[in-house]
């Protein structure tokens, strides 16, 4: 059988939908996946001729996956070479692909954030008010030109970089100590969403809900184990996803259920004033 390759119309059509749709059908519950799945939509279509092949291919992007947008079209290109080299026959299945997805997704994210938004984009906006003087459209242009020019040509050679990076991680993911890579692989993506979990996660119990002596309850737990509620309720949400197969909705309004009685209860302290 012969060597199954991408097209330069397959990519080019696969960077369009990622840079258009890169937000398309956004929620709380999904965040990218569905644009990651669109930008992957044209590959899938050129690598696999029955219409399983084509479903089972998708599946895989399926999984939640959220990033900053533009550097994010590097992840985008890597698993284009990863799903070019899986249609090829190579032993690479859906949880290394997973695997790489949210190993990356937040690193590049928290670079993305800090180049793009924290700085690239202060600077258009500064340069561009700067024109706008006396009501001038010109800084309203110098920004909308400048800015597609520049995530268009840079997203483009982020997505090409990924895409040949995609089919060299190919030799390492299959080789001898494939197992072991893909293994930590997994673990970093753990790793980053235990983080994740961590830093945004910030459950606390009142402060006016004492222990003898004086001290408060959560200063107790702290000292026991920091973030101890943060890890209670993460674990206890994981578990009603994956092992109870209830939707993030439906999670969250459990979640809104518990802190209303944990308020009323006096567990958990608003800190609302009226």
């Amino acid at each position: 059988m012969a060597e199954k390759k991408l097209s330069k119309a397959a990519l080019n059509k696969s960077f369009r939908n990622w840079y258009y749709g890169n937000l398309t059908c956004f929620s709380q519950e999904h965040m990218q996946t569905f644009g990651y799945l669109c930008s992957m939509l044209p590959l899938v279509e050129e690598l696999y001729d029955t219409p399983e092949e084509q479903k089972d291919a998708l599946m895989t992007y399926s999984a939640f996956f959220n990033t900053e947008p533009q550097l994010g079209a590097l992840v985008v290109g890597i698993t284009a070479g990863l799903e070019e080299a899986r249609a090829n026959g190579e032993a690479i299945d859906s949880d290394a692909i997973n695997g790489i997805r949210a190993g990356l997704m937040g690193p590049v994210a928290g670079l993305g954030d800090s180049l793009v938004v924290g700085t690239l984009i202060p600077i258009l906006l500064g340069i561009a008010l700067g024109l706008s003087t006396d009501g001038s459209p010109l800084g309203a242009i110098f920004y909308i030109v400048v800015w597609n020019l520049l995530m268009w040509f840079g997203m483009k050679f982020a997505y090409d970089q990924g895409y040949q990076l995609g089919g060299k991680a190919v030799e390492s993911l299959v080789g001898p100590t494939a197992q072991a890579l893909r293994d930590s692989i997994v673990m970093v993506g753990t790793v980053v969403i235990g983080a994740v979990a961590a830093t945004w996660v910030s459950i606390s119990c009142s402060p006016n809900l004492t222990l003898p002596g004086g001290t408060t309850f959560q200063s107790t737990l702290d000292g026991i184990f920091p973030k101890l509620l943060s890890m209670v309720f993460t674990v206890f949400c994981w578990w009603l996803m994956t092992k109870k197969k209830l939707s993030p909705v439906v999670t969250m309004l459990i979640l809104v259920a518990i802190a209303f009685v944990g308020v009323l209860v006096g567990f958990f302290d608003p800190a609302l004033s009226y």
